[in-house]
């Protein structure tokens, strides 16, 4: 089928080509557009929090995403003049209110809401401080999630340039390095531009229908830069093969896709499968991104089989003469002589290196014991942005719990009123017990807006706690209030309390997270072992593939949490020190990384297969097939970890710390896992590892 698909391809060339130019063109049309509909939303529907956000939104007209906190140092001002003018300065946005004003040390905090969705509050977030620096208040500060989300985007947008631009030079460097100063070196980069271009029209169009979160450009640009070029690369060092043996450029390009093509196929499937795992947690956030992730493998895989066999079929020859730099995949291969003489020592000592080897993984991963997660942090973005400054100054001022209290939504029995004696002292009761708390700095209620609704049915209690959002500490506190707390305060019956909040909003998205963490490992496991025995014929590889995947994911959380926890390379990388990895990350990573590693395998191990199917011995087919791959794929590592140190040298902690433990996983898995532990097991197993 794929020598009728490419030969079709080739009687068509004109076509294919205006076929991806077209698509390119749109992707840098719809590019702007993009951000307008990303959003940084943590919501997790049917969740307590959820429901306490509808109770919030409905009667109290609160609406946690479209919502500013502005922070304001009275200086010797008066109170009400400063409630005044920012009060004027919030309304000049539409539907803009202000919910509540507190005086702590001198400080107004304000809490500012609108109806507007996340987006479109966060372009008010200009229009909002420029009302306030007219109005007199220019050093008040704007935080919240819209300004939040107004800051950051363009950071983001920033390092994915710079991330970008550093992955590009990093790729030409080393393909040049690797397949000399010739034609076929930009093949690889025209296959990513048209991958990256025409992902982003596909998910721009899936943002009309699902939530997408702010992060998907950085992961389409920068993962999808590096998969698109391995699979190029790999497409090429095998057009380069076949070139020595076919008799015209059409049977090299037709044998190149026979074989290779072959291999591009299984490999995109297999990251698409491992991603596609995500759709399975029912929080839009992590969706948003498998949903993107999918993407990206597929449109690469498509670009490798449609495009590229054109490009070469129009270079030929001419593409791959050399001119001055032969590269070190040259007519001599020497990255294959250097990998065949350490498969060749693995081979005559394999038990001492598969000891040595795991020992080495073990080590790379053993910080995992101390990882610990937070569903975000309002400190490790850029300290300079103004929304940053203004939750530093409340952190150092007023307390870390102030800008994310905790919500506890009370809702009486028809007919009864928060307002009445009865039930104030029953709200009374429940704020002293939680006030009791340790971790609890304060408690706020009261009997009129925006405590009590206008019907007097619903309530809620501000509870401040002594640490910021995502905290261990907070993620405790919001546990005791929803299982110790509220029993304790002996409700009359028919009142329901739902525990709402940021803090709550974090508990409720990791734990659905982590509920389904479990059935997404299940699922990717069992889709890796089908599509593998498939692949390659025997089940005992495929399990054992597996196995190897997962050593590499074991690493990958042990490198986060050493860098980020611990400091390791801190001062070299830029990266943040923090106590928690943020909770999506080390699940994208597992199913990123799972397909990535599975793609690894394909590579060396069809090329072993084929090897055998010559009629070599086991362990010749082994060297022989690292000793021709081993080169390729230790390349392909090396150009993903350049794409992805795009992300590392980024401003947000979340893209550090995903950059860190991808590039971590891939560099042990093309090194240790795949060149040592792989022939080490292959050859133990002799040839029981083909049935």
């Amino acid at each position: 089928m794929l020598t009728r698909w490419t030969r079709s391809l080739l009687r068509h060339r004109g076509i294919v080509i205006i076929v991806w130019v077209l698509l390119a063109v749109l992707g840098l049309m719809v590019n702007g557009a993009l951000n307008a509909r990303l959003s940084t939303s943590l919501s997790v529907p049917g969740s307590e929090s959820a429901q306490a956000n509808v109770i919030l939104a409905t009667h109290f007209h609160e609406n946690v995403e479209g919502s500013f906190s502005i922070v304001v140092v009275a200086d010797g001002q008066g109170i009400t003049s400063i409630e005044r003018r920012v009060t004027d300065a919030v309304r000049t946005i539409p539907t803009g209110q202000i919910l509540q004003a507190k005086e702590l040390s001198g400080v107004l905090y304000i809490e500012a809401d609108t109806n507007l969705n996340l987006a479109h509050a966060a372009d008010a977030t200009g229009r909002l401080r420029h009302a306030l620096a007219q109005d007199g208040l220019d050093r008040a500060l704007v935080t919240g999630p819209a300004a939040l989300q107004s800051d950051i985007t363009p950071v983001l947008k920033g390092d994915l340039r710079r991330g970008e631009l550093i992955a590009l030079l990093v790729a030409l460097v080393l393909l040049i390095a690797l397949l000399g100063l010739c034609g076929v070196v930009a093949v690889p980069f025209v296959v990513a531009g048209a991958t990256i271009s025409t992902s982003l029209v596909v998910v721009y169009l899936l943002a009309h229908v699902v939530l997408m979160v702010l992060y998907v450009p950085n992961v389409i640009g920068l993962i999808g830069l590096g998969l698109a070029i391995d699979y190029s690369l790999l497409i090429v060092h095998r057009f380069r093969f076949e070139m020595t043996r076919a008799t015209s450029t059409a049977d090299a390009v037709v044998a190149t896709v026979l074989r290779a093509g072959r291999t591009v196929v299984i490999s995109g499937l297999a990251v698409s499968v491992g991603l596609a795992t995500l759709l399975l947690v029912p929080v839009p956030f992590l969706r948003s991104l498998g949903a993107a992730g999918i993407v990206v493998p597929l449109v690469s895989m498509a670009a490798a089989l449609t495009l590229q066999p054109v490009l070469l079929s129009l270079l030929g020859a001419r593409g791959l003469r050399t001119l001055g730099v032969p590269g070190l995949m040259g007519e001599r291969d020497r990255l294959a002589v250097g990998w065949s003489k350490t498969t060749h020592l693995v081979l005559r000592r394999p038990r001492t290196m598969l000891v040595l080897s795991l020992a080495a993984v073990a080590l790379c991963g053993s910080s995992l014991w101390w990882l610990q997660l937070t569903p975000g942090s309002l400190s490790a973005i850029p300290a300079t942005l103004p929304s940053a400054a203004a939750n530093t100054f409340m952190n150092k001022h007023v307390g870390p719990g102030v800008i994310t209290p905790d919500q506890v939504v009370l809702v009486a029995p028809a007919g009864e009123n928060w307002r009445s004696t009865a039930l104030q002292r029953v709200e009374t009761r429940l704020g002293t017990i939680i006030l009791a708390e340790p971790e609890v700095v304060g408690v706020v209620i009261g009997v009129k807006a925006p405590y009590v609704d206008a019907t007097g049915r619903y309530a809620q209690l501000f509870v401040i706690g002594g640490h910021q959002f995502g905290a261990e500490a907070s993620q405790a506190l919001v546990a005791r209030i929803r299982d110790l707390d509220v029993p304790a305060a002996d409700l009359p019956r028919g009142v329901q309390v739902y525990v709402g909040g940021a803090p709550a909003q974090g508990v409720d998205f990791l734990n659905r997270v982590y509920g389904s963490f479990p059935w997404i490992v299940a699922l990717a496991m069992a889709s890796a072992l089908v599509i593998l025995w498939r692949a390659f014929r025997s089940l005992a590889l495929a399990v054992l593939a597996i196995v190897l995947d997962l050593l590499s994911v074991v690493a990958a959380y042990g490198a986060m949490v050493a860098v980020f926890r611990f400091g390791v390379g801190e001062s070299w990388l830029g990266t943040y020190r923090v106590d928690q990895i943020e909770g999506w990350v080390p699940v994208f990573v597992f199913a990123m990384l799972f397909g990535l590693s599975m793609d690894y395998e394909v590579f060396i191990v069809a090329r072993m297969r084929e090897a055998r199917d010559t009629g070599l011995s086991w362990d010749a087919a082994i060297e022989s097939g690292l000793a021709n791959t081993g080169g390729v794929v230790s390349a392909a590592a090396l150009i993903m970890v350049g794409a992805l140190s795009g992300l590392v040298l980024g401003h947000i902690a979340g893209l550090q710390e995903l950059g860190v433990g991808l590039a971590a996983g891939v560099l042990v898995d093309a090194s240790l896992v795949r060149g040592l532990v792989l022939p080490a097991c292959l050859t133990l197993m002799g040839d029981r590892a083909l049935r």
